[in-house]
This record gives structure tokens, C-alpha cells and sequence, in this order.
């Protein structure tokens, strides 16, 4: 990881594609983060982490420490299951580097300093995430990308690409590992685990800066005594700035079910609003991991292809007022997802292919992609839209134009978080 480190401490060239890819993924993160913060457990996170970390930092009624306001801020930004991904990492590497960055920003640090920051934790964390495989019943959430936090907090203190690497060493030698079951059990606890990763990372970059130091193998061990792999990793080099291929999400919830909702959407006009039949099929993945029935909770909705047709169908979107208690108490939503009849598309798991037809009485609608696809990147002005859409009603527009302005063209960053 040192050459990566090495590399990646100057952050991506102004103007290139990779520095603008990285204010995409800034704002994005921004945006679902804002979003996060409207719901009450994330506000009574915050308030209750203020006990232990009180802090310049205002956030959802707390007064916070730079590191718990990017814990909560994780947190949130994960909330509405909306934030940004990488495949070839298996995760979201933004998670809890993205906060660090942004509470970095809102507190005084250049636009070029905590976007250089951002970019380095980005790298670190995606080659984490290509080495760290876990193993069935865990979550990645957590995990390497506290390795990405500890680059990006030490390069924001100040740490030089030596001091940097100091600080990953210290957390690879501790990382951390989480489990599905929070999700499986339809408990929102799975949402906590970026926070630990912040402040772990926060903390490694606080020990490096005192002079602590790991052994350089720390990673390899934890991954051979953790999960069992032996052999070397095999991780991108230094060179390619990953962030490039990370995709951005169009709707809230599991990536599995957005096939879904892309085709109700397209169908809702053409459909009466209370149908008799409504059948959807798609590859065996999305099946497997996102075809809980009845969901009671927030958690279990978001990775729930049933729930996805009906909130789409119902609300013409997927975004995070499909999520909310008013949703999941719906009668019309929950008879809908009730109705919903889930069937493998053989055609598209043996292609290795993603997509879904939805037939809701007869009428048809099969989607072979959606926004956030590799061959179907979110635009600028789409990434803009996304952001209004989630951050208006905590900012209203005229601090939806500021927060633009602040992330995408370094202009200051006053009231970033409302």
C-alpha cells in the first residue's frame, strides 16, 4: 500500500477526470448524507455522541468533534441505502472517507487539500476492498474502508506519504470485521459500522502523528487469520485512479432492486393503481440477496426487490421517502409488495447478466440497465439533480446552489450541512 499512499498524496490532477469524478462522489456522499440526517435515529446518534465528543461541529442538533461528525455523518450517508459504490471492491469506499473529507472542509480546510484528501483515502480503501474478501455472513461495511478513513484523516492532520502509511499500518493491524445479521434480523445496527471506521481511522492518523507504527504484513496477517486467505493479494497498482469507475446510484435502496424500479416507473401510467397481477423477473444474485418479503423496517425494505416495485409504482421513484414509517405503515405499498410475485430470469444469470422485467397485468417493461451502469455513468447534471432531490429539504435551494458552488467549484463551503 506505500506506493499507492505514495502516488495518490497529491491528488488527482486539476481539471482531469479523475478530480471531477471526485467532486461527483463528494457531493453525492453530501447528498445522501443530508438526507441521512432528517431521520431520528441518526439525530439521536449524533446527540448522544456529543456526550463523549462535544466539538465545533454543528450536526443535527449536536455540537460534535471533528471525527464523531464524520461518524455520524457515515452513518447517515448509508441511512437511505442511496450512496455511491465500486464493484471491483465488493463495497463503498467513499463510506467514511467522503465525511472526513467534507467536515474537513466545512471547517476551514482548502477545497484542494481535503479533495486531494479524499482521493488518497478513496485509493486506499478500493484496494482494500479488492483484497479483503469476507466470508459468508459478514458485511463489508466497516471493514478495509478504515484503512481509506486512516489515509484521509493523516493526509488532512498534515502527515506526509511516510506518516500516512504509518497511520494504514495501525489500522491494518487491527481492522476490523462486521456480520449481515443486523440486516437479516431487519435491525438498523448495520448502519453504525461506517461510524466505527471514521473514528478508527481518525485514531490511527492521531497515533501515527505521536510516532506509534504497525508491522508492514499487518494486513496480510489480518486477512489470513480473519478470513482465511493465504496467498498474496492482488490489487490494482498505483497509477489508475479507481474513483473513476465507481458508480453513482439513482434510487435509494439495494442495487440489486433499482432493475425493478426502473421498469414500475416506466410502467406506473400505464397500469391501473390497484392491479390484480404483478411479476418480476430477474438474475438469481438479486434474488438471493435482496428477496426479503414484508419488510417491517427501514433495513429490510432497502434490500427488498418486492418493496422496491411497490414504493416505485406507487410513489414514481425510489428515493428515501420509500423508506420512511409513513411508507412501510402504507396499506396501498404494503398490499402492492404483497402481491408481487419474484421469478428467476434463467436467461440473465446464465449471460452473467443484470437487468428485469416487470409484468403487471399483462403490460410488460424489461430494463437491461440503469443510470450508474458501466456503459450509463451518471452525468454531472444528472449527479446535480440527485443532490437537489435528496439535500432540498434540509437546505432549501438557495443552499442547495451554495453546496454546489462549495464541491464542485471550490467557492466557500458556509452552512454546508444546514
Amino acid at each position: 500500500m506505500q506506493e499507492t499512499i505514495a502516488w495518490a498524496v497529491p491528488g488527482p490532477a486539476a481539471g482531469s477526470a479523475a478530480a471531477r469524478k471526485a467532486r461527483l462522489l463528494l457531493l453525492d456522499s453530501l447528498g445522501c448524507a443530508l438526507a441521512g440526517l432528517r431521520h431520528p435515529r441518526v439525530a439521536g446518534f449524533a446527540r448522544a455522541l456529543e456526550y463523549a465528543f462535544p466539538g465545533d461541529v454543528a450536526l443535527a442538533g449536536a455540537r460534535l468533534a471533528p471525527g464523531a461528525a464524520a461518524a455520524v455523518l457515515s452513518t447517515a450517508t448509508c441511512w437511505d441505502e442511496a450512496n455511491e459504490g465500486l464493484a471491483i471492491a465488493h463495497g463503498r469506499p467513499a463510506l467514511p472517507v467522503a465525511p472526513l473529507a467534507l467536515v474537513a472542509r466545512a471547517r476551514g480546510a482548502s477545497a484542494q487539500d481535503s479533495l486531494a484528501a479524499f482521493a488518497l483515502g478513496y485509493e486506499v480503501a478500493a484496494r482494500a476492498g479488492e483484497a479483503w474478501r469476507i466470508r459468508p455472513g459478514m458485511h463489508v461495511d466497516g471493514s478495509w474502508h478504515s484503512l481509506g478513513a486512516a489515509a484521509c484523516a493523516a493526509r488532512l492532520m498534515g502527515l506526509d506519504a511516510a506518516g500516512i502509511a504509518r497511520a494504514v499500518r495501525l489500522v491494518a493491524c487491527q481492522v476490523p470485521f462486521s456480520l449481515y445479521a443486523p440486516i437479516a434480523a431487519g435491525m438498523d445496527g448495520r448502519n453504525a459500522y461506517p461510524a466505527h471506521a471514521a473514528l478508527l481511522g481518525s485514531m490511527a492518523a492521531a497515533a501515527a502523528i505521536a510516532g506509534m507504527d504497525a508491522p508492514e504484513d499487518g494486513f496480510a496477517q489480518a486477512r489470513k487469520i480473519a478470513l482465511g486467505h493465504a496467498g498474496m493479494a492482488v490489487v490494482t497498482p498505483p497509477g489508475a485512479w479507481l474513483l473513476e469507475h465507481a458508480y453513482l446510484k439513482p434510487f435509494a435502496g439495494v442495487r440489486h432492486a433499482h432493475y425493478g424500479a426502473a421498469a414500475a416507473i416506466a410502467l406506473r401510467d400505464r397500469v391501473p393503481a390497484t392491479p390484480r397481477r404483478i411479476t418480476l423477473s430477474t438474475y438469481a444474485e438479486a434474488l438471493r440477496y435482496a428477496g426479503n418479503r414484508a419488510p417491517r423496517a427501514a433495513i429490510s425494505a432497502q434490500f427488498s426487490l418486492s418493496w422496491a416495485v411497490a414504493a416505485a409504482l406507487v410513489q414514481g421513484d425510489l428515493g428515501p421517502a420509500a423508506y420512511t414509517e409513513e411508507a412501510l405503515a402504507d396499506p396501498q405499498l404494503r398490499a402492492l409488495e404483497a402481491m408481487v410475485e419474484l421469478v428467476e430470469d434463467s436467461a440473465l444469470t446464465a449471460a452473467g447478466k443484470r437487468g428485469a422485467t416487470l409484468a403487471v397485468d399483462g403490460v410488460r417493461e424489461a430494463v437491461t440497465g440503469v443510470t450508474g451502469d458501466p456503459d450509463r455513468p451518471m452525468t454531472e447534471p444528472e449527479a446535480c439533480e440527485k443532490f437537489a432531490r435528496f439535500a432540498g429539504p434540509t437546505l432549501g435551494d438557495a443552499g442547495v446552489a451554495r453546496a454546489l458552488a462549495a464541491v464542485l467549484d471550490d467557492a466557500p463551503a458556509e452552512g454546508l450541512f444546514g
